[in-house]
């Protein structure tokens, strides 16, 4: 059996189609997605509207992501906190909100932070940042020491995350696995090509891959800038210059 494992889409519908694309050529059976489906891209509402459509035509489950709880829920303080951090996401933010209808805000709202589940006798978490808090970021580089304590409080056998947008990979000293699977819609990798895992199980032995799609990112990124919020040319940039760094 072969899973997709896809994460923070960010509204960028023309890396989710790419990205679609290829898991129906690895003939994936399942599809896991670990949130931040909206939140400063290109068409936030839209990108909602495709991953609903995907959960009635596919074997799929979506979880929360923090930017998906940022949409649900954002008032005034979110907003106020947010722009001391980064005004550009709180503009960014404060677009999304008057664009995402309140019906695809309760979908939002009403997705589980976490799922667990079992295929073949191997348990299978997926959070979106760590099992710890959706917005803790399992980086790569760590120390596994770091990592060990990120998961200590679950006894899966594959933790999959996202949040950080860079693909990565942990064997601990538990014998558990831990991947980053990477981002669709905004990816911080040298190349501005969409990521995402594929997990393979057979007689429960798995092997786990990312693979790295091309996309249409000029188009993606000409429409984010046509939203016109103050900053949204500098996050349009960032899909044909891939970095490491939100602008501030």
């Amino acid at each position: 059996m072969k899973i997709a494992i896809i994460s923070d889409i960010h509204g960028n519908i023309q890396a989710l189609e790419a990205v679609m694309q290829n898991i129906k050529q690895e003939k994936c059976e399942k599809i896991f997605c670990l949130g931040d489906l909206a939140m400063a891209g290109p068409e936030p509402s839209k990108t909602i509207d495709k991953i609903k459509e995907l959960q009635k035509t596919t074997d799929f489950i979506l979880i929360q992501g923090n930017t998906d709880e940022m949409i649900a829920n954002c008032d005034n303080q979110i907003l106020h906190m947010l722009k001391e951090n980064n005004p550009i996401m709180a503009n960014a933010l404060q677009s999304d909100i008057q664009e995402i209808s309140e019906e695809q805000k309760l979908f939002l709202r009403n997705l589980p932070k976490q799922k667990e589940t079992e295929i073949e006798g191997l348990k299978i978490l997926l959070v979106h940042g760590s099992p710890r808090k959706n917005n803790e970021n399992i980086y790569p580089d760590l120390k596994i020491e770091e990592v060990e304590e990120m998961i200590s409080q679950t006894d899966a056998d594959i933790i999959f995350c996202g949040h950080t947008h860079m693909p990565c990979g942990y064997q601990t000293n538990t014998k558990q696995t831990v991947v980053n699977v990477g981002s669709i819609g905004r990816p911080f990798s040298e190349e501005p090509k969409s990521c995402y895992a594929v997990l393979e199980i057979n007689n429960k032995e798995f092997s786990i891959k990312h693979n790295f799609i091309n996309y249409d990112f000029k188009t993606a990124a000409e429409i984010l800038k046509e939203r016109g919020f103050d900053g949204a040319d500098k996050l349009a940039q960032m899909l044909i210059h891939a970095t490491s760094r939100y602008p501030q």
